[in-house]
This record gives structure tokens, C-alpha cells and sequence, in this order.
């Protein structure tokens, strides 16, 4: 019986689960109910239980035998601030908040796995089970390290997974080296002069300024970076004033950009400041830039790349890996944590339906015993038993 059939006698019980977080969804860092659910649930399948790790993140560890390696599985938990648009019988009870990501479900899964290496416990060595707080880019995976994650329990390799819409569930999709795209947030304040609005030349415009920085930020990718690198600079929002005849004393742009290296973003963040001031300094305005790392870009380790490869066909067969699959633009930051550990991100089949972060997404239920099973098996490959003579 593999761990996927195992799991499945469990299907119901992880899918209430699921559900209920699911009905009561909590932002980042505010996983209060959530993490409590999670620590009992460890707690009542005999799995030593580590709260408040990071804030709101919960670490359970489990051990077996005499081996020395550990391996991390790790799952967010976090929902978003947005209205939910289904007729689900479990919606979202909280106004304005929703788990429009899947994370309810990846919970779902890594209590799956938890329950069912307690149960059979085919391995040797420690197993750190990760239920990270925070990850829609409110610092989540930073916070669990500043609070000594890997000090305290330390892993030797890491692996984490998230559900794809498009892909059919109890397939797999994994690619060694970079997965997804490092993302920073920018705001850049534009100071100039105010004055009334029918006497422009008695101010300096800083909307005006913005405007043309807006414009000049388009030309870093382009100009600015080798076309050997992709990127992706956007500017999502340029605002200032307060009346249609008073030209204002600020504005500020704002928005996102994305990059496959750290280095990249470097370059991207040098490039937007010295733009930004240049052009405003020939207006006579000034121009101050504050850059925001969000997320690392997410990066898959050669060894770990390919025991997820090994695991999905043992698990489910050649015909259900795909390895083939380009990097997304999209963010993710279980980075931090694979530049501390090396490891690897797969995506996991979800079937048909709303992408993530649409009000009418849904997750598959049926998806749960794959990312539980995978995850086990990940486990029971990567910490082998003796073998007895």
C-alpha cells in the first residue's frame, strides 16, 4: 500500500479539517485559531509541538530510529484580504478575508503526512514538520528564521509544494534551479513645489515628474539588464493631490518588480534610483526611493530537485512528473528558507477551475491524499530504514 492509498482512509477527516480552516480564514501573523487547530491536532497524534515559532508558526517534530539526517516539510497558513465569491457551504465566515491561495489545504496535506508517518513511522532519523505563518508577502518565512528555525531544528534538506490550477489533480510538477521569481516592492516619493493649478510656474509639478519617472522606469529591462536575465518592473500606481486646482507638493509611484537573481534585483533597484533622481532633478524636483525585498527568488537544489523526481515516480509513475514546466514570474517566500537549506518547490495538480487569488477559487479536496502521500514518501525515501540481515 503506498502512503497516497494510506492516506486516503483519512480522506474525510483531512477534508473536514481542511474546511473548517477554510470557513474561518486569518491573515498573515494572525493565525491564531489556525495554529492552535494545527498544534492539537500534532499534539493528539503524539508529535512533540513547538507554538509561537516566528509569531504564529508551529513547528512539530517527529523522530525515529537512530538516524542523524532530518528533513523539513513545511506548509503556509495564511489567507487574504478579500471577499469570497462562491456558494460553497463552507465559505468564508469572516467578512473580507478569504483562502483564495490553497494555503487551507496545504495545511491539510502536512497534517496529512504528520498523521501518517506517526502512524507507520518507516523511517530513520527527524522529520521537522513547518506550518509557516505569513506568507502572502507579510514576512512569514523571515520571521521563523530570525526566530532560530533551522538552529532549533535543523534540516537537511527542506520541501514544500503548492497547488496549481490547470494541471490534473495527482500530477506533479517540479524543475531543478529557479522555480519563481524574486519580487520587491517599490514606493518612490516625488517632491516638488505646490501651487495653485492655473498658476503652474510659480510651483513644481510633482505629479508631472512622476509621470515622466514612470515612463523612464520602462526603459531598466529593456536597457538596463542583459536579455539573458528576465525581469519584470511595474508600476501599479502613481498618486498625488487632493483637489483638480492645487498642484500638490508630493506624489509617489509605486509598484512591483520581479527578477530570477538576487543580483538582478541589485541591478534593477541601482537602475530605478539613479532614474528616478535624474529625472526629477531636470523638473527641479527630488526623488527618494524605498525598495522592499518581499521575496528571495525561489530556487530548487540539485539532490532535492531530484528526490522529488524519484518520490513522484515511485509514487504515481512516469506519466504524472512534469519537469518541463518554465519558471513563473510569481513569488514565493519558502525562498528565504531554501537559500539557509537546500530543497526543493513543486507544484501539485488542482484540476480546473479559478486560479488562486480569484474570489472564485476553490481547492480540489481530491488533491489531498497526492501532497500528503508525496510528502511522505519524500520522508521514507530520504530517511531510509536499515535494512535488516
Amino acid at each position: 500500500m503506498t502512503p497516497i492509498d494510506h492516506i486516503r482512509r483519512d480522506h474525510d477527516t483531512l477534508t473536514a479539517i481542511r474546511r473548517d480552516l477554510h470557513a474561518h480564514p486569518e491573515l498573515g501573523m494572525e493565525e491564531h485559531r489556525t495554529a492552535d487547530l494545527v498544534a492539537r491536532k500534532l499534539e493528539e497524534w503524539g508529535i512533540e509541538v513547538h507554538r509561537g515559532v516566528g509569531g504564529t508558526g508551529v513547528v512539530g517534530v517527529l523522530r525515529e530510529g537512530a538516524g542523524n539526517r532530518a528533513i523539513g516539510l513545511r506548509a503556509d497558513m495564511d489567507a487574504l484580504p478579500m471577499e469570497e465569491a462562491t456558494d460553497l457551504p463552507f465559505r468564508s465566515t469572516v467578512p473580507g478575508r478569504m483562502h483564495a491561495c490553497g494555503h487551507d489545504g496545504h495545511t491539510a496535506m502536512l497534517l496529512g503526512a504528520a498523521k501518517y508517518l506517526a502512524e507507520t513511522r518507516c523511517f530513520s532519523g527527524t522529520v521537522n514538520l513547518i506550518f509557516q505563518p505569513g506568507e502572502e508577502g507579510c514576512g512569514g518565512a523571515l520571521a521563523m528564521l530570525a526566530d532560530g528555525l533551522f538552529e532549533r531544528f535543523p534540516c537537511d534538506a527542506i520541501f514544500g509544494m503548492h497547488n496549481r490550477t490547470g494541471m490534473d489533480v495527482g500530477t506533479y510538477a517540479v524543475r531543478e534551479g529557479p522555480a519563481m521569481a524574486g519580487g520587491a516592492f517599490f514606493d518612490i516619493l516625488v517632491g516638488g513645489k505646490g501651487s495653485h493649478g492655473a498658476r503652474p510656474e510659480e510651483g513644481i509639478d510633482p505629479v508631472l515628474t512622476a509621470c515622466h519617472v514612470a515612463t523612464a522606469l520602462q526603459s531598466i529591462v529593456s536597457r538596463n539588464l542583459s536579455p539573458r536575465d528576465p525581469a519584470v518592473v511595474s508600476v501599479t500606481k502613481v498618486t498625488g493631490g487632493d483637489a483638480y486646482n492645487v498642484i500638490p507638493q508630493t506624489a509617489v509611484i509605486s509598484g512591483t518588480a520581479r527578477f530570477f537573481a538576487r543580483e538582478v534585483g541589485e541591478e534593477i533597484e541601482d537602475a530605478m534610483r539613479r532614474l528616478a533622481e535624474g529625472v526629477a532633478a531636470g523638473f527641479g524636483a527630488t526623488a527618494s526611493l524605498d525598495w522592499r525585498l518581499i521575496f528571495a527568488p525561489t530556487v530548487n537544489a540539485p539532490e532535492p530537485t531530484a528526490a522529488v523526481v524519484d518520490a513522484v515516480r515511485d509514487l504515481v509513475g512516469e506519466a504524472k512528473l512534469i519537469t518541463t514546466k518554465p519558471p513563473v514570474m510569481g513569488s514565493e517566500d519558502f525562498s528565504f528558507m531554501l537559500e539557509q537549506v537546500p530543497g526543493a518547490y513543486l507544484n501539485l495538480g488542482n484540476g480546473p477551475g479559478f486560479s488562486p487569488h480569484h474570489p472564485g477559487y476553490a481547492f480540489n479536496d481530491a488533491a489531498i491524499p497526492f501532497g500528503a502521500g508525496l510528502y511522505a514518501r519524500l520522508v521514507e525515501m530520504g530517511l531510509p530504514k536499515a535494512t535488516e540481515t
